[in-house]
């Protein structure tokens, strides 16, 4: 916009011969806010003394204006012009698609980058678990080489006493069972409240679980 032009008429002049396609002043407003820099009240006014001038063309449509370019200063196109233009607008359109198409690829390959480790967090990654397999070294060679290992015989001894133990649970939670199921059979009362009255925790209770083995 320049100092002869304070208004933006001549902008907005070229604005709309070089689309040539109908719009209301919000449109204008909004399409060339930034490059010109003028309210809306500006633009609106401007817009009207085109229209006055017979610069571009007014159509009002109840309430709304819509304004256009002066169709007479554009030559006649033909019908084959027209083709040509049709064919070129498919043509265009295929090739939109065809970006869009690989400007998807290209987004989803750069979020899969972008989600994965960098080069610098890769090595450091590398290195820790490096240090972590060491370590484990270490510890294995530490109990391969120790006096300590616990022979068969011990670990005999250890599932022969566990065993003897776990008989002895199921003999007496039999037991148990059996002298509750007789008492039961003359309470006039739940089992339930037969085990609060008297007492009795059960394993259940305890949350404890008789191993099957």
């Amino acid at each position: 916009m320049s100092k002869k032009d304070p208004q933006g008429v001549a902008v907005i002049l070229d604005y709309m011969n070089e689309n040539n396609r109908p719009y209301s002043a919000q449109d204008v407003f909004g399409n060339l806010q930034k490059q010109l820099g003028l309210g809306k009240t500006a633009v609106v006014k401007a817009m009207e003394q085109l229209a006055q001038q017979g610069k571009i063309k007014e159509k009002v449509y109840g309430k709304q204006k819509i304004y256009f370019a002066d169709q007479s200063q554009f030559a006649d196109v033909s019908d084959a012009d027209l083709g040509d233009l049709d064919g070129r607008i498919a043509e265009l359109n295929s090739q939109v698609q065809t970006v869009t198409q690989s400007c998807k690829k290209l987004d989803a390959a750069l979020k899969e980058l972008q989600s994965s480790l960098t080069t610098e967090e890769m090595t450091k990654e590398v290195e820790e678990l490096k240090q972590e397999c060491c370590a484990c070294r270490e510890r294995l060679k530490g109990i391969k080489s120790a006096d300590n290992h616990v022979t068969p015989e011990e670990k005999e001894k250890v599932y022969k006493e566990r065993n003897a133990y776990l008989k002895e649970w199921k003999k007496r939670k039999r037991l148990a069972s059996d002298m509750i199921d007789s008492i039961l059979e003359g309470y006039p009362k739940s089992k339930k409240q037969f085990l609060e009255e008297v007492g009795i925790e059960t394993d259940e209770d305890c949350k404890v679980n008789m191993p099957s083995v």
